[in-house]
């Protein structure tokens, strides 16, 4: 279905793609890359930054990769060939990746190996995968299916199926390198002779990385700012108060210092013109969300499940369910956060908000 919202937006490339395991020039020694992913969300971009060394990696010309994809045969068979006809011969010098997510930081260990380099993340993000790779918490197993469940998520074949994902993450993380160098915000990353500066973002991850270069008037956006979709913005179980959704707000707010002409390289769907637009967009899209729900349990209380249909007006697959719980919650929390709601454990154990 077509969102008239993306019609505000400029895609300078139009519905031009790149083919699996090749590259296209989006600026001078940027190139793009789509790689699969097992999900309805069926792809991720990634870049390649033509790399002539510095920050302590030598002057050799080679490129830095931002972004892996999810652990697995079919990425790494995309990566081969990206390597056979992508590269002109040249080595990968560094693997920077966004955020700690599966299908930006699955590959990374593999390919740090594959060419003897460092990987370059946030220390909180860094953290958090190693983490999740070898004891998955916030995507499945038994303490995200209480968590839900607290939250109204009481259907046992769903819950069930929580419980089995004990192994998810790991399952497209195996393994997280065990030596980074840390991005944080402000940080200036020199590549091929260009300055690239850290933009870090929250809400949506605990200290996404997003890169800026002014020479180019190019942000490679990661999740923060997607064209299509809402990025997704969660409360899971590790951190079952939290409140990220005004976290992400501001984060957006921070990048409308850029200009609104900025080429943004977002991880999923096209890279567009319009910076300044689907960030007013994109509050709109959380204003509404939020009016409604608060106008929904203002009629009766509601748990986060309950409010699923208030939210999201699909049908949604279990791994889509997981998430919209989570940014069911978010919203819940954000609503009370405002003195706006309150919420309520009821007798059954389950958490309820209403009308403060």
């Amino acid at each position: 279905m077509a969102n008239p919202l993306e019609a505000e937006l400029h895609y300078p490339f139009g519905d031009t793609l790149p083919d699996i395991g090749r590259v296209l020039e989006v600026a001078p020694g940027v190139m793009w890359l789509r790689m699969p992913l097992p999900f309805a969300l069926d792809h991720i971009n990634l870049w390649l930054l033509a790399d002539g060394g510095g920050d302590g990696d030598g002057d050799s010309k080679g490129w830095t990769i931002v972004d892996c994809g999810v652990a697995n045969e079919a990425t790494r068979e995309a990566w081969m060939r990206v390597f056979e006809t992508g590269l002109r011969g040249l080595p990968v010098k560094r693997v920077l990746v966004t955020h700690m997510h599966p299908d930006h930081i699955g590959l990374a260990d593999w390919l740090c190996a594959r060419w003897d380099c460092r990987l370059w993340i946030s220390a909180t993000d860094w953290n958090a995968a190693r983490m999740s790779s070898q004891a998955t918490t916030g995507f499945g197993g038994e303490g995200a299916a209480r968590f839900f469940a607290g939250h109204g998520l009481v259907d046992p074949e769903a819950l069930a199926k929580v419980r089995a994902r004990s192994n998810y993450y790991a399952s497209m993380v195996p393994g997280v390198p065990p030596r980074f160098r840390r991005l944080m915000d402000g940080m200036i990353v020199r590549i091929g002779g260009r300055d690239w500066r850290c933009i870090a973002g929250y809400g949506h991850a605990p200290e996404h990385m997003a890169l800026h270069c002014a020479e180019l008037g190019v942000l490679i956006s990661g999740d923060m700012v997607l064209p299509r979709i809402s990025t997704n913005v969660s409360v899971i179980d590790i951190e079952p108060e939290a409140d990220p959704l005004p976290l992400y707000l501001r984060s957006l707010d921070a990048l409308r210092s850029l200009p609104e002409s900025t080429l943004v390289l977002p991880s999923h769907g096209k890279p567009f013109n319009g910076l300044h637009t689907r960030i007013r967009q994109l509050h709109d899209h959380h204003a509404e969300r939020l009016r409604e729900l608060l106008a929904a349990c203002g009629v009766s209380p509601l748990s986060a499940a309950d409010a699923l249909p208030v939210l999201f007006k699909r049908t949604l697959d279990l791994h889509q369910t997981t998430f919209a719980m989570g940014e069911a919650i978010a919203h819940l929390h954000a609503l009370a956060g405002q003195g706006l709601l309150q919420p309520r454990p009821g007798a059954d154990g389950v958490l309820r908000f209403s009308a403060a």
